[in-house]
């Protein structure tokens, strides 16, 4: 499926990716200390992370500090970002964090139409100055639904990210379980991704106990294709993600494997 006018958004001077090993926590949910998971994702030659929970920030600074490990992005609730955004950037700022991202919205708050997506957008610019003051960016990380068309054809992410200031973490794993050509919407937000999920996608009817996910490089994406993509567009990271797996430790392991032989520097 190709997005709505389609052809490439103007891009601005892109700012390549950086040379990062990078995963997202989300990805060990419930399999123990944090601390533990980044010092367990240091010695697998990880070199950066991406929290979404912040019980303790200050053991985990501590726990970069002592790795070398760090956290260029990060997930924050979006009640976070819009009610507690003072607390949010102090804490992105205690991390090191550069980019902040609003992961989701729940489903009985989701807008149903084009107006309430928009206004949803404008509710996150309107705070947006405030991180830009403080030297962060601010974005939106994408599922499947902001790409369910509405009655009027158009998709909700157009709504959502306007022509603002929103930046969009893009999620290549989403895209192409739903059928979405990841190349080409890549292509028309070149200038807008700050970091891309590397996710992949089990063949149909496969890890049925993995919600479907797959370890990066053995599902269906075709990684060799798009990885270059990736590289020509603004993102700052490229971060491993699985929201299921059967074991976290060796979904890190392999995934790492691959990421580190397509020969392009995340």
């Amino acid at each position: 499926m190709t997005p709505l006018n389609s052809p490439s958004s103007e891009r601005k001077s892109l700012m390549p990716l950086t040379q990062l090993h990078s995963f997202q926590l989300y990805s060990a949910f419930g399999k123990g200390e944090v601390t533990e998971q980044i010092r367990a994702l240091a010695d697998l030659g990880y070199t950066n992370v991406e929290p979404y929970s912040y019980d303790d920030p200050q053991a985990m600074r501590a726990v970069m500090d002592e790795t070398g490990v760090t956290a260029l992005s990060g997930h924050f609730t979006l009640e976070q970002i819009l009610d507690e955004t003072t607390w949010v950037i102090s804490t992105a700022n205690l991390l090191g964090i550069e980019v902040v991202i609003a992961p989701w919205i729940d489903e009985d708050n989701r807008p149903v139409d084009a107006s309430g997506w928009r206004s949803l957008g404008a509710r996150l610019e309107a705070v947006e100055p405030q991180f830009a003051e403080a030297g962060l960016t601010l974005g939106w990380h994408h599922h499947d639904f902001e790409f369910t068309a509405l009655p009027d054809g158009s998709y909700p992410i157009e709504h959502l990210l306007g022509d603002g200031p929103l930046a969009l973490e893009m999620d290549l794993g989403w895209l192409t379980r739903i059928g979405f050509d990841a190349s080409l919407w890549m292509d028309r937000y070149s200038a807008r991704i700050v970091a891309v999920h590397v996710k992949d996608v089990a063949p149909a009817g496969e890890n049925v106990d993995q919600d479907g996910w797959a370890y990066v490089g053995q599902g269906v994406v075709n990684w060799s294709d798009l990885w270059p993509k990736v590289a020509k567009t603004s993102a700052r990271v490229a971060i491993v993600e699985h929201d299921l797996p059967d074991d976290w430790k060796r979904f890190a392991a392999e995934s790492f494997e691959t990421v580190k032989n397509l020969g392009v520097p995340v």
